[in-house]
């Protein structure tokens, strides 16, 4: 199908792009990477009366170290986000993560701010961003605001941002020295998880200090495992432990039954697939 049309902007600055939204409010688009948007577009699901392309805005690009904090870039690619020092050093689980969105082909345009501002329920890298505690600066028409992760996943589909306003960066601590994986499963190659486990660990002489684990497609937002990470600390890290704790991973969770799995499933992969993220994450 072929979008209805639509007035086009590509602003240089974020100042620029702040006042296109300004004008348009909710009339308004924003493109990132497009991945999300152009097909909604084409099956004429959104009908806007604006896109504002951020492609041409530099400042919204790039990994950088402040102080104790990791910055992403909101419109850093993708594949920048695979191949940056500084994640793989102090943000390992986000790399991991990052590896099993889509192909190469889309992570080489879609955008990390762009999967985060989507709120795909089954979208690979909101789980990630919970867990490692990220905060989400957001730029608006009366200056900046910080929105814990915790708080930014609303609904399906729905985030904190307001019409008028920009994600422009991610800030996260350093993760240093923590394990980490990402497990999901899905249907078929490159495809949305039918659910997803994020989990970080961190050891000392051979116990679980601190664990950190996100859920994938749990619910209408991502969700901690408060459960699980309770049940590990202080804990060998052995796979029994693993085990008894991965018994809670599904608590305080709001599946639902799709075409992908029923209700009961997703609880029992959430089960099986922390069992398995934490027991490659403590290396037990």
């Amino acid at each position: 199908m072929i979008p209805a049309s639509f007035d086009y902007i590509a602003p240089t600055t974020v100042e620029e792009a702040m006042a296109a939204l300004d004008e348009a409010g909710e009339d308004a688009k924003i493109l990132a990477g497009g991945q999300s948007l152009l097909p909604v577009l084409r099956m004429r699901l959104a009908d806007p009366r604006l896109v504002v392309d951020l492609g041409r805005v530099p400042e919204l690009r790039g990994v950088r170290q402040e102080g104790d904090s990791l910055v992403i870039g909101s419109m850093t690619s993708h594949h920048e986000v695979l191949g940056d020092p500084l994640i793989r050093e102090h943000a390992k689980l986000l790399a991991l993560a990052t590896r099993t969105v889509a192909d190469p082909q889309v992570r080489h345009r879609g955008t990390f701010g762009g999967s985060l501002a989507h709120a795909d329920p089954a979208g690979d890298l909101p789980a990630p961003a919970l867990a490692l505690e990220a905060d989400m600066v957001i730029a608006g028409s009366s200056g900046r605001r910080v929105v814990p992760a915790s708080e930014f996943f609303v609904d399906y589909f729905t985030t904190a941002l307001q019409p008028n306003e920009l994600l422009v960066e991610v800030r996260m601590p350093h993760w240093t020295g923590w394990g980490a994986h990402y497990e999901k499963f899905n249907r078929v190659a490159q495809a949305w998880s039918v659910v997803g486990v994020a989990a970080a660990v961190r050891t000392e002489g051979g116990a679980i200090a601190e664990a950190r684990v996100g859920l994938t497609n749990m619910g209408p937002t991502p969700v901690r495992a408060t459960g699980v990470e309770q049940a590990l600390l202080g804990r060998p890290a052995t796979s029994e432990t693993i085990r008894e704790a991965a018994r809670h991973a599904a608590e305080g969770t709001s599946p639902t039954s799709d075409a992908s799995a029923d209700v009961d499933y997703r609880e029992h992969l959430a089960e099986v697939l922390t069992g398995r993220a934490l027991t490659t994450a403590a290396g037990a």
